[in-house]
């Protein structure tokens, strides 16, 4: 279980980092970063998936663009 929030830790760490640096325009490192942030999101979802809230959640943040 820990290894899984421990996983869990450094992806929220990564998107947090990706979000508080970000610029206007995405160059090809954003691009690739964010890329990867999404591959690892994916990991996390098919290691741990989550319960209807969260979905939720998700679904109304992406709508807000956040």
């Amino acid at each position: 279980m820990t290894h899984r929030t421990g996983f869990g830790w450094i992806v929220t760490l990564l998107a947090a980092i990706t979000l508080g640096v970000g610029c206007d325009q995405q160059g090809p490192a954003e691009q690739a970063g964010e890329s990867l942030d999404n591959a690892a999101q994916d990991v996390q979802e098919t290691l741990d998936p989550q319960g209807p809230a969260e979905e939720t959640g998700e679904a109304v943040d992406d709508a807000l663009g956040n």
